[in-house]
């Protein structure tokens, strides 16, 4: 779980920023506080105040008490059947409502012609009928498919266990 990041305290040794280079580590405070005075001097700031609030804080710390651990994140929601079928449910009625905002906004009658048949039907209707033929072609080929995999399935358990059947 990843913390808040909380706000750069100049005064805490904790967050004096640390240098890419390899030697820096070795550094001793009082040579720190040397090059602090010597970047603080070349800008023209006050130099006695800037080593006097650092002296302040290169005192041997006492020990402090850790800040309390972040409380856990809240439970995550669980996803239910119910859930799933309210959701489901909202999105069809939002479907069905622009559906309808559809058909009615284009009651122009076309000719249409399928097969020999021939008729003249308002355009929304006839793109909600295509609509719906396509989405059971779409159907009728994703049921072969699950019926393909499901007998594929129960041939590979029969063949696993040949002395076991379920019927």
């Amino acid at each position: 779980m990843t913390e808040t990041p909380r706000r750069f305290d100049p005064t805490n040794p904790d967050d004096a920023p640390t240098s890419p280079h390899a030697g820096s580590a070795d550094a001793t405070p009082a040579s720190a506080e040397q090059g602090l005075s010597t970047d603080v001097a070349a800008t023209g700031t006050d130099v006695d105040a800037t080593t006097a609030g650092r002296a302040e804080t290169s005192r041997p710390e006492e020990p402090t008490a850790q800040a309390p651990a972040p409380a856990p994140a809240p439970d995550t929601r669980q996803v239910t059947r119910a859930g799933m079928v309210w959701a489901a449910v909202a999105c069809a009625l939002v479907v069905l409502i622009l559906l309808i905002a559809f058909i009615l906004q284009n009651q122009e009658y076309v000719q249409v012609k399928f097969f020999g048949l021939e008729g003249s039907v308002p355009l929304g209707i006839a793109l909600f009928i295509a609509a719906v033929g396509g989405g059971v072609l779409v159907a009728i080929a994703g049921a072969a498919r699950i019926i393909q995999l499901r007998l594929a399935a129960h041939r590979v358990r029969r063949q696993a266990s040949p002395g076991t059947h379920t019927r």
